[in-house]
């Protein structure tokens, strides 16, 4: 199993969402999150006012699936979450050890 961990840009969450759960993806967990990359965030003009926005909102998106479908899944979030604008996000793939379905007590496979 395989937990995949995408940061994208908040405008692109349903989009992402369509293309997974067309892929077959059955669940995901979302956060709101604040980071930056390479931009190292921006400046915005408030009532005058000119100040450094350090911090950039961002959704992350964790996604645990059977490993051989993984690159397909990397593949659905790198098509719909692109923009070709500086900010279009990560993606981190990390191997999972054990899944435990806490309802039911299934396990691994079984429980995603």
């Amino acid at each position: 199993m395989k937990l995949i961990i995408a940061t994208i840009k908040p405008f692109k969450l349903e989009e992402v969402r369509e293309a997974l759960t067309e892929i077959g993806v059955r669940g995901m967990m979302v956060t709101e999150i604040k980071g930056f990359g390479s931009q190292s965030g921006h400046t915005e003009i408030y009532r005058g006012a000119e100040y450094a926005v350090n911090f950039v909102p961002k959704i992350k998106l964790e996604i645990v699936v059977s490993a051989a479908m993984a690159d397909q899944v990397i593949e659905a979030i790198t098509a719909t979450a692109r923009t070709g604008k500086i900010g279009d996000g990560k993606i981190f793939v990390l191997d999972v050890e054990q899944a435990v379905r806490v309802r039911t007590g299934e396990t691994n496979a079984d429980a995603i």
